[in-house]
């Protein structure tokens, strides 16, 4: 038996499939992955993602130590409940981890991480955090709910007080707002637009339920993977690793090199890679012929292995087979991927699948 949510009973209610995830038994589907895939990509779909690591970071020197701590520069944020993708590195330039930072004041900034990841995450936090004086405090209280999709935002909006729905209203992507006892992020894992919402445990049931009865389809992790995997974002574990670095991961972007002064760990393992052509990279591939592309598999070119697929699944917008795969830098167009002893032809492309709903290939 793993950890549950505070809203596991609410699952098996409604018919869900429940598996084992970084050790929590968490919904894989309530029937239908293709289905709920569907619902987020066209209407709303919610995502029980309460077994997330949730952590406050306080202390006078508590910026200084997020400059050290992560690739990306937390001097990106400013303004209140401003939120930051990043990575943190280990000194080989590996990824311990990827994960959302916010802002609150200068003294308090929050983190979300992967469950996964969560025992590691957080002796590597705290043994760092020690030299600068910042208190970790992991929040255990609460429940966090994803509510993704073209109409998410309208239907969350309905169920909020009027002191919360003006706040939520205006936020922008990637930013946060704490009101009545609600932490709403415009963030999210599906390349929709949409809420992360905090809320107490105790208030978890009746928000899902007023979701649901607001037509809200719940959603379990079978489809939050496939709709990731569309929208072109990395999975941690899979793309990226401690042993790979965010420049091999597609990553680049995260990681700040302005200003020349900022030490971050990691930063003098990557500094040689930066402006080198780097030997390996991560592609899309998209398989026109019938099959399902899986990780592990192997990818072919001229008769030898050159890389191997780090996720794949069908891909119910494109209708097809399509995955990340991490390939020589200087790979063509196609490739064959090695699947039940035959070698079938892939399309390499950049990802992402699809964008705003709208599949970017045919």
């Amino acid at each position: 038996m793993g950890a549950k949510t505070a809203l596991y009973q609410e699952h098996l209610n409604l018919g869900a499939k429940i598996v084992d995830f970084a050790g929590w038994d968490m919904p894989l589907h309530y029937g239908s992955q293709v289905e709920e895939h569907y619902k987020v990509r066209g209407e709303a779909g919610m995502f029980d993602v309460s077994h997330m690591t949730f952590v406050d970071l306080n202390g006078p020197r508590v910026r200084e130590f997020l400059r050290y701590l992560l690739a990306n520069n937390v001097d990106r944020l400013q303004t209140y409940g401003r939120a930051l993708y990043t990575c943190m590195l280990n000194e080989q330039g590996g990824v311990v981890d990827d994960l959302i930072v916010y802002f609150l004041d200068e003294e308090h900034f929050r983190l979300v991480v992967n469950a996964g990841t969560h025992d590691k995450d957080m002796a590597w936090i705290e043994r760092h955090a020690a030299a600068y004086d910042v208190t970790v405090n992991e929040i255990t209280d609460v429940a966090l709910l994803a509510i993704q999709g073209p109409d998410a935002r309208h239907k969350v909006h309905h169920l909020l007080s009027d002191v919360q729905r003006e706040k939520a209203q205006a936020l922008v992507p990637f930013n946060a707002v704490e009101t009545e006892g609600f932490f709403i992020s415009r963030t999210g894992y599906t390349g929709e637009d949409g809420y992360e919402v905090m809320i107490p445990q105790d208030q978890a049931v009746d928000f899902w339920r007023r979701l649901h009865k607001a037509g809200v389809h719940p959603v379990g992790l079978g489809a939050r993977d496939t709709l990731r995997l569309e929208a072109g974002m990395d999975l941690y574990s899979a793309e990226m690793d401690e042993e790979t670095s965010p420049l091999e991961a597609g990553l680049k972007w995260t990681v700040a090199w302005e200003p020349l002064e900022r030490d971050f760990i990691g930063r003098k393992a990557l500094e040689p890679q930066y402006n080198a052509t780097p030997a390996r990279k991560l592609v899309g591939l998209i398989l026109d012929d019938r099959g399902v592309l899986r990780s592990h598999q192997r990818v072919i070119l001229d008769g030898e292995v050159v890389g191997k697929v780090t996720s794949g699944s069908f891909s119910p917008t494109l209708g097809k087979a399509i995955a990340f795969a991490r390939v020589p830098f200087d790979v063509g167009e196609r490739v064959l991927v090695e699947m039940r002893g035959k070698q079938l032809p892939a399309r390499v492309v950049k990802p992402p699948f699809v964008r705003h709903g709208k599949a970017c290939f045919e």
